[in-house]
């Protein structure tokens, strides 16, 4: 996933340098000598190495009078722009635009960072406080009526101007920004939708804040070691570690992670305890205490309808896809539709089978009838007699730095020639993240690399990349990626062992940061993974096929304690296995992306929407529901939708898979792992960020169209 900043646009409106206020004093006796003022590090451009935060001078209380000045920064360069006597041309207004607010985007970098995976009550207030202001601040940027007007010259010129191909690319994407952010609109509209944008940006921090608490506090605590049956040794140390972490003396934490099932209902053998986790995670944020979001969730979904109506179009979603690949609500709903009928089929014929298993298994003449929390631990059973294969088994195999090391670094080195060398030297937010500096074939360097990958209570759920610093060689910076997991860190002295899903998340976000490093625009705004949500999760996606490669397992399926690779019998196991559970895995993303677009396809008229009522009539009406097959995210815990940016959006993961699954047919036909093919990847559609066409882009590298035929055959559903 890519995490959305607190004000993404804003992210890309990069800047001029800031200026610090000194702190330097008079001279005077040397026994008086005052102490030197401590200055606000996010004042002023980094001097470590790419520009990198300096984790280990910043203080909680620095981002808030660096908010302020980064704001007042950047109206003031509008301003400057907007008043400028000059005539409009592209280099005192759009180049002048790329280079305002650099102050501003440094601190919303790093602030989005730690608000994400290292978050704590000061910044989770400022979080909420500074949104409705970034907010108003993205407005007074993006319908300001002089500034606009100087766009629109440009724009209406264009073909006179003799731009080249990026730089007309950026004319066209501010014009169509600035038109959707509602500058046409009259006076009194701007007006109502000031009001509408504050109030959804406040209200999205609070979700994310009440959604962080009622994770953590929706966490399983346990008393009897004995509930735990089932799980490994090395899963309840954690877990024991993870109470210790909390205070609780003699008990066992299973802390939830952001999606609906969680890994744990695999392998617990008590049903009661299963039942309970689950229970746990449906609930979290519905329990009717201050940590329930369905209010939140109904005015946003209203706010959205309101500020859609306002700027012209039927539906939220309408507006939002204007400048998406899919285009339309119409081509989103269709694609979906085309995926219902043979992913809830196989949903059914899956449940059919670990029904019979239950029958089978059962031995007190009680049977019972299949419910989410069996879902997992009857479907891994399932797999265990079909496949003969073992989770247990494989996590020996996938311990995290050969995974990282040997795996997804080599991947990257045998594609694209990239070494990477680990840095001590910079400073980290939190102790378990790591550094690496990336280099080219010809060890020139490209950036750097954070890793985060252990869950901890004030981190957000869930997997994502972002940037530090962003690329453009307009402003000389390189880029500065993080990836961020949720993995279960184990307790002292024991391995980092990864299931299977983990592993293909670390090549997932891996490929996220791929598009990232090899970002190589002249402006910021279009650089590396600022692009359509349903072309952004293309590349991270394309990654993920190389997990299973033999030429990259073999090379990182060691086994932590013999460093003996993963039998061959295993690893086929795991190739014939693949397949297994993805009716079921298909539905619950379905599901998700159908409620997505439900909430966003409200008209404005609508009224507020009753949310469990709401989320099973738009499953029904689609033909989504199924008792057995929860969505992966209910309403109430949507992060993506409400929070993330991924607002009418969350299809993007089902487009771009059809998009990378096609895509790897062509490395497929053409020799799968080689440095060319990678090469050609790059070139076509890793390092062209926001700077062509995706049909095109697409197009380029696969030379047709996208088929949905090589999707179905690789989830086993043609």
């Amino acid at each position: 996933m890519i995490r959305t900043a607190l004000l993404s646009l804003l992210v890309a409106l990069t800047a001029g340098p800031a200026v610090a206020a000194s702190g330097a004093q008079a001279n005077g006796p040397a026994e008086e000598k005052p102490a030197p003022m401590r200055q606000n590090p996010l004042l002023t451009p980094s001097e470590l190495p790419y520009e990198a935060p300096p984790f280990d001078t910043i203080e909680d209380a620095d981002f808030k009078p660096a908010f302020e000045a980064g704001m007042k920064q950047q109206i003031e360069e509008i301003d400057a722009i907007a008043h400028d006597p000059a005539p409009p041309t592209f280099e005192n207004t759009l180049v002048a635009l790329e280079k305002s607010g650099q102050l501003l985007t440094r601190v919303n970098l790093a602030f989005n960072a730690l608000s994400g995976a290292n978050t704590n009550p000061t910044l989770q207030e400022l979080q909420e406080e500074v949104a409705p202001k970034l907010a108003a601040h993205h407005d007074a940027i993006f319908l300001n009526d002089k500034l606009f007007e100087r766009i629109e010259t440009l724009y209406e010129k264009r073909e006179s101007l003799e731009l080249d191909h990026e730089s007309q690319r950026l004319l066209d994407y501010y014009h169509q920004e600035f038109v959707l952010a509602g500058a046409e609109l009259s006076p009194a509209d701007k007006a109502k939708l000031r009001k509408l944008n504050e109030e959804e940006a406040t209200l999205s921090a609070k979700f994310t804040n009440e959604l962080l608490a009622a994770t953590k506090a929706g966490a399983l605590v346990v008393s009897d070691e004995a509930e735990l049956a089932g799980l490994s040794a090395s899963d309840v140390a954690a877990a024991k570690q993870a109470a210790e972490a909390r205070g609780l003396e003699d008990r066992w934490v299973i802390s939830l992670q952001n999606t609906t099932q969680q890994p744990e209902l695999q392998s617990l053998e008590n049903r009661a305890t299963r039942e309970t986790l689950y229970e746990h995670s449906w609930v979290r944020t519905e329990r009717g205490d201050e940590n329930d979001t369905r209010g939140e969730v109904q005015r946003l979904a209203k706010i959205r309808a309101e500020k859609a109506s306002l700027l012209g179009y039927p539906s939220y979603a309408a507006w939002n896809l204007v400048d998406q690949m899919a285009k339309t609500p119409r081509a989103v709903q269709t694609f979906l539709a085309k995926l219902v009928p043979p992913a809830t089929a196989k949903a059914r014929s899956e449940a059919a089978d670990i029904q019979a298993l239950i029958d089978r298994s059962d031995e007190s003449g009680s049977a019972f009838e299949l419910q989410p929390w069996d879902w997992n631990f009857y479907a891994e059973k399932v797999r265990k007699a079909r496949y003969d294969l073992d989770e247990s088994e494989i996590k020996p195999y996938f311990e995290l730095d050969h995974v990282l090391h040997d795996g997804v670094f080599y991947a990257a080195n045998k594609l694209y020639g990239l070494t990477f060398k680990e840095r001590h030297d910079l400073p980290v937010y939190q102790e378990d993240v790591r550094v690496y500096e990336v280099f080219e074939q010809d060890g020139s360097p490209l950036g750097l690399f954070y890793t985060d990958y252990f869950k901890r209570d004030n981190k957000s759920g869930g997997a994502w990349m972002d940037n530090l610093v962003n690329q453009s060689k307009l402003l000389g910076t390189k880029p500065v990626i993080y990836n961020v997991c949720n993995f279960t860190k184990p307790a002292p002295g024991e391995p980092a062992l990864l299931s299977y899903d983990d592993v293909t998340t670390m090549f997932h976000e891996f490929g996220h940061a791929l598009h990232g490093i090899f970002a190589s625009q002249e402006y910021p705004s279009l650089s590396g993974t600022v692009v359509a949500r349903d072309f952004v999760e293309f590349p991270s996606q394309c990654n993920e096929h190389w997990v299973l490669d033999p030429a990259i397992l073999t090379h990182y399926a060691l086994h932590y304690e013999t460093g003996e690779p993963m039998p061959e019998a295993l690893v086929e196991k795991i190739k014939k296995a693949s397949k297994f559970n993805q009716g079921y895995l298909l539905t619950e993303l379905l599901e998700a992306a159908d409620l997505d677009m439900g909430w966003h396809v409200l008209p404005a008229n609508a009224p507020e929407q009753d949310v469990d009522a709401f989320e099973r009539a738009t499953l029904e009406k689609d033909q989504l529901f199924l008792a057995q097959v929860p969505p992966r995210y209910r309403s109430s815990y949507f992060l993506h939708i409400w929070a993330n940016g991924y607002a009418a959006g969350y299809y993007a993961y089902l487009w771009t898979e059809m998009l990378s699954d096609d895509a790897f047919q062509w490395f497929e036909d053409h020799g799968g792992l080689t440095r060319a093919n990678g090469q050609r990847f790059r070139d076509l559609v890793l390092s062209r960020g926001n700077t062509e066409d995706y049909g095109e882009m697409f197009r380029s590298f696969r030379g047709s169209d996208p088929s949905i035929e090589p999707m179905l055959k690789a989830r086993g559903l043609e």
